[in-house]
């Protein structure tokens, strides 16, 4: 595993920025930090991006490539990953990122370009089972990233937070070093409600290359989240990025987890649906009855979903 070029805690938040740095000053302080982690054999752009690993097996849920792992053997790959200084995103993916992918063939391509898919949801298990794939298993978003939180600690993985509010991420920073004891933490950023700008992509790229995180989580919202992954992780000096959408507000306690026989039955949809009806009701009708009608479609073979690329 590599060292580290600092392990103290860095927080930035870019919803309020009156003094935007220059764009060229952040640039070439990036190139100087990128050249001293190439000298000294850290994390370095110039290595490969890994897509997705051809020894695993992932199933055709409409077109998109869901990995055939379960929560054990998907901690497993991204913890090769991070100590084989290997780098790539990994998607936590259900029907709403299926049917998202349905509709836009650019955030499918991401999706399939992914180090790793993980299914969350039980419908996307139930298909899975149905093609043969006897082993899959739910990856929860919230419960990937506390597995890989609790494993850390001993391994001496870093973590970078982008994503929420900043209350919402220094909250879950704390979380985490108090549920994980010894967990290193290194930064933090807040990302505003928009793209950012010039100004802010090369702050973010310079904060990434000064503390060489080992895994970014990302908690946006989806296709946001997998946007971003895509766009920035091959300008970021970090191992593994893994988007876990509400997990930055179920981890805080904003957001109620659902019971385990809600999980366990495909019905958590309903626990969020409680919960955030204005903003889900429009998502869930439309995207589960798509999901279905179109599963209808890919196991009668009236139409034909494009093999995983």
């Amino acid at each position: 595993m590599k060292e580290h070029v600092a392990t103290n805690s860095v927080s930035q938040d870019f919803s309020d920025k009156n003094s935007p740095r220059s764009r060229q000053a952040c640039i070439a302080k990036y190139q100087r930090i990128e050249g001293n982690l190439r000298k000294a054999g850290r994390v370095s752009l110039s290595r490969a991006l890994v897509k997705s690993p051809s020894y695993e097996a992932r199933a055709n849920i409409l077109g998109v490539g869901v990995h055939a792992v379960n929560l054990t053997r998907a901690a497993d790959i991204v913890e090769r990953a991070v100590v084989d200084g290997s780098r790539g995103y990994v998607c936590v993916t259900g029907v709403h990122g299926i049917m998202e992918a349905q509709r836009d063939s650019d955030f499918r391509k991401i999706l399939n370009e992914a180090l790793l898919v993980v299914p969350d949801g039980m419908p996307t298990v139930w298909v899975g089972r149905a093609q043969g794939f006897s082993r899959i298993g739910r990856v929860f978003g919230p419960d990937l990233m506390a597995e890989q939180c609790r494993r850390s600690v001993e391994k001496r993985f870093t973590h970078f937070l982008y994503g929420g509010k900043p209350t919402v991420v220094q909250e879950l920073r704390k979380n985490l070093e108090q549920w994980f004891p010894g967990i290193q933490v290194v930064g933090t950023i807040t990302p505003p409600f928009r793209p950012l700008s010039v100004d802010e992509q090369a702050e973010l790229e310079e904060m990434v290359a000064r503390l060489t995180p080992d895994i970014i989580w990302v908690g946006l919202s989806t296709p946001k989240q997998e946007h971003f992954m895509a766009k920035f992780l091959p300008r970021l000096a970090c191992g593994v990025m893994i988007g876990v959408g509400a997990a930055f507000d179920i981890h805080t306690g904003r957001l109620n987890d659902a019971p385990q026989w809600m999980k366990k039955t495909g019905l958590q949809w309903l626990h969020r649906l409680y919960q955030e009806p204005s903003r889900l009701w429009k998502r869930y009708l439309v995207n589960n009855s798509a999901f279905l009608f179109h599963l209808v479609l890919q196991a009668a073979k009236i139409k034909r979903y494009a093999p995983m690329e």
